[in-house]
């Protein structure tokens, strides 16, 4: 029902949709792939919403509503919420942004979130397809991701982290065959199983280097809500890289914004992390009014796309350097410029060798694997613009580019890429939680690269058994709705050209539907 332009529920519906979001998804017999939400079964001509039965998930379901009383008396419900750091800030709203208030003095922290992607193509022409192709007939797909977060002050400027996640469903083709895949929230390998696991365990340690204190946002990741004007920030243990780098208020956040992974993240910043996304490593900066500058130390995993990290720091990690500026270059309009270095070492291989020992007879077809060898090193840098234009209008920019010698490693194979877009706030017409916005990638692979491929060898995302190569073009769009407190629901859609950099393929059109929930 709608009360002055703003929606209201029902609780009983409110409970179900939550559940429904959180409780895992069912195969349907022919195709296994998972579904959502068998109470909207018969509001949808999808028929993708069933539920199946499944222990795991339901138990840590079941421990994030029983935090839920925890959540509800950090403050009086009066008290308005703080997101995430790209979700709708309560600071510009005075409806609440979670289910549950949260308190801006309290020295713990709980809260929890779920977040639901469905997402389907039509069928599309190919000439042919490979091992790692993006499957040329129709699909549908689920993802569903669960955070548990927690901390504790220790003292005024210590705090501990402790997040547990739980993430199910797949995405399309498994995930194979785009280098700026379609959700962000998908687990490249299905095979791990949907046990929750550990995703953030971090020390976070604030040295004062001035007297002045500025207003912070305190959320899941920080709980402080001030700090120091001029500060150095340590942070250790668990954590994931891009909480940190490359972080984008407009496009960094698939539970709020846009969903493609070049969208989201620079496509040619292969950062440190295991197929989850996540690590074991070291994050400074140095925080000030005007800028920043941050440095990180994180673990690589010992494989592309592996789950394992290698712990021999002498022959694998990542460095990651980003200066952060923030100029006034419109009045009362923020702006920020950060720019990015990263040098990855690995037990990589070369694209290069992996085609000489094809050619010479070594290996029935190119194959990296064969050429891997300890101690090799990528490097790439890294550009992103954000400016605030007036009238709830945000635009932004990103550009990197990666030496493309040595293989994709930990993110996705893309050598350069180059993305913009915008987003407006829905105060224009009256929503003023709701955000609407559009991006467009265009991602690119070196030349060596581009010879591997289509030669016929495989990378961990890629490979249709051959290459008539063309830049990987991408155009989204989303609507983002606010419909009650801390739940908000997402419509999504990408057409991609030359998936996969291949033009003997495509173009698809991918439409989705999101249901954020935060707890």
């Amino acid at each position: 029902m709608s009360e002055g332009g703003r929606v209201t529920i029902d609780m009983n519906m409110v409970f179900i949709f939550i559940m429904s979001c959180i409780l895992p998804q069912a195969p349907p017999g022919r195709s296994g792939k998972k579904k959502v939400a068998s109470m909207l079964r018969s509001h949808t001509s999808l028929n993708v919403f069933t539920a199946r039965r499944s222990w795991v998930p339901a138990a840590f379901s079941f421990l994030l509503l029983l935090m839920a009383p925890a959540m509800a008396q950090q403050a009086p419900a009066a008290q308005v919420a703080q997101d995430e750091v790209a979700a709708p800030s309560a600071a510009d709203a005075t409806e609440a942004v979670t289910i549950f208030p949260h308190s801006q003095t309290a020295r713990w922290w709980v809260s929890g979130q779920s977040n639901t992607i469905f997402q389907a193509h039509p069928s599309f022409h190919a000439k042919y397809s490979g091992t790692n192709s993006l499957e040329s007939r129709s699909e549908n797909d689920t993802s569903r991701v669960e955070t548990l977060y927690t901390g504790f002050l220790l003292t005024k400027s210590t705090e501990a982290l402790f997040d547990l996640e739980s993430a199910g469903g797949r995405g399309l083709s498994n995930a194979l065959g785009l280098a700026g895949f379609t959700d962000l929230d998908v687990v490249r390998n299905p095979s791990l199983g949907e046990k929750p696991y550990v995703a953030r365990v971090e020390l976070h340690q604030t040295i004062r280097l001035s007297q002045q204190d500025v207003a912070v946002d305190r959320g899941p990741l920080s709980l402080a809500t001030s700090a120091p004007a001029r500060r150095l920030e340590l942070r250790f243990g668990k954590l994931s890289t891009v909480d940190f780098f490359d972080a984008n208020s407009i496009g960094s956040d698939s539970h709020n914004q846009f969903l493609n992974w070049t969208a989201d993240n620079n496509g040619a910043y292969d950062y440190a992390a295991d197929t989850r996304g996540y690590t074991y490593g070291f994050e400074a900066e140095y925080q000030s009014v005007r800028w920043a500058f941050r440095f990180g130390e994180m673990l690589m995993p010992k494989v592309a796309n592996g789950i394992d990290l290698d712990w021999n720091v002498s022959r694998a990690r990542a460095e990651n350097y980003e200066l952060e500026l923030r100029p006034t270059l419109m009045k009362a309009r923020k702006t920020v410029l950060r720019l990015l270095v990263f040098e990855n070492h690995a037990n990589m291989g070369t694209y290069r060798q992996a085609v000489a020992r094809w050619k010479a007879g070594i290996d029935p077809t190119p194959n990296i694997v064969n050429t891997r060898r300890q101690g090799t090193v990528k490097y790439g840098f890294g550009v992103n613009a954000e400016q605030e234009l007036g009238r709830g209008v945000r635009v932004f920019a990103r550009w990197s580019w990666n030496e493309g010698q040595h293989e994709s490693f930990a993110y996705t194979e893309v050598d350069s890429a180059v993305s913009g877009g915008a987003d407006v706030s829905g105060a224009q017409w009256h929503r003023k939680l709701d955000r609407v916005g559009m991006a467009m990638m265009s991602n690119a692979i070196s030349a060596d690269h581009q010879a591997y491929l289509r030669d016929g060898g495989l990378g961990f995302l890629l490979g249709d058994g051959g290459l008539n190569y063309g830049r990987e073009n991408i155009l989204e769009g989303y609507y983002n709705l606010h419909a009650w407190r801390g739940v908000f629901l997402g419509v999504d859609v990408q057409r991609i050209w030359n998936p996969g950099y291949n033009r003997d393929r495509g173009p698809v059109i991918v439409p989705g539907l999101r249901l954020h929930v935060e707890l």
